[in-house]
């Protein structure tokens, strides 16, 4: 049995506290929470330990953790848990600057653990499916990749835009795609509800010829959640809320085979196999990393009105 912990028992957190219940193999050793009231009703429907400070929870014996707090956080908590010789998942982005992220990247490395990261799209069924159509060759050489994320304003995200808090799923998952770091990002964005942008159209180049567009907003009234792959040889169309994958070619429109699942328990099912078994679990630091430079680049391009090269 895997010993595991959750510190941040918020939206997101309590989700990653009830998988970790169901799952076989693990113990839900104990979850850690400033809000005395969540945390202590939580500990009781869960059956665990409900600790108000995250320091209490690491004592406990634990082998793993999921890191559910704000993004500010996640240099100061990711490196006490690792301190303590655990294996970290934290959500996504990565870290809220490009050096807490390369800290808690040398950090990981230098005590031989874990730093995956949150990017919870890379285990929706319909694009690991989408990914294994790509590599078969039937679309053929992939030249395009955009993605429409758009929905209504949620009132608790207010320390960030809408690209990194939701544009950023959609940039992983073109570079996870084509397989390819991004090079170039050109953003143009605006503010109208929110201190942050809350609309953005992020247009990316990965090579000299491969392009991605991500379209994210605040602003449409419905949730629109989709993804389209242009091949020279067939279009692929994808639904990551209905968890779809059509294919148009010359001849055909096919539907592809797609074994609905809930992504984060995907997730944390691939987490904790990596952990039982001592193997590096993806997206690693290094990827987040290269997702928080893109988003990063994307608001400094619409803030200066210039194309902005990447680093990483």
């Amino acid at each position: 049995m895997l010993r595991v912990g959750v510190v941040g028992t918020g939206a997101m957190g309590q989700n990653h506290v009830r998988i970790y219940h169901e799952m076989e193999g693990v113990e839900l050793a104990g979850i850690a929470d400033v809000d005395e009231q969540r945390v202590n009703s939580l500990a009781k429907q869960y059956n665990t330990a409900g600790f108000t400070d995250y320091k209490e929870l690491f004592a406990q014996d634990l082998d793993a953790v999921s890191i559910v707090v704000p993004t500010k956080l996640h240099r100061q908590v990711v490196f006490e848990a690792l301190e303590a010789g655990l294996d970290v998942l934290v959500e996504k982005p990565i870290a809220d600057t490009i050096e807490n992220a390369n800290a808690m990247i040398a950090k990981a490395k230098e005590v031989n653990k874990n730093l995956m990261v949150g990017h919870i799209e890379r285990f929706n069924p319909a694009v690991m499916r989408l990914k294994e159509i790509i590599e078969s060759g039937i679309l053929g050489k992939i030249v395009s990749i955009s993605t429409r994320r758009v929905g209504p304003y949620n009132p608790r995200i207010r320390d960030v835009g809408v690209i990194l808090d939701i544009g950023v799923h959609d940039i992983d998952i073109i570079c996870h795609l084509y397989d390819r770091n991004v090079n170039q990002v050109h953003a143009v964005a605006g503010a109208n509800i929110h201190p942050f942008e809350d609309h953005a159209s992020v247009h990316l180049r990965l090579d000299h010829d491969l392009t991605g567009l991500v379209e994210v907003n605040w602003l449409t009234p419905h949730k629109v959640r989709k993804l389209t792959v242009v091949g020279l040889e067939g279009v692929a169309y994808l639904d990551y809320i209905d968890q779809t994958v059509e294919i148009h070619d010359k001849g055909w429109i096919r539907y592809a085979k797609v074994e609905k699942a809930e992504p984060l328990k995907n997730e944390l099912s691939h987490f904790i196999h990596c952990v039982a078994n001592g193997e590096p679990a993806h997206p690693c630091g290094e990827e987040g990393r290269h997702a928080l430079e893109v988003c990063l680049g994307a608001i400094r391009s619409y803030t200066e009105e210039k194309l902005v090269q990447i680093e990483y």
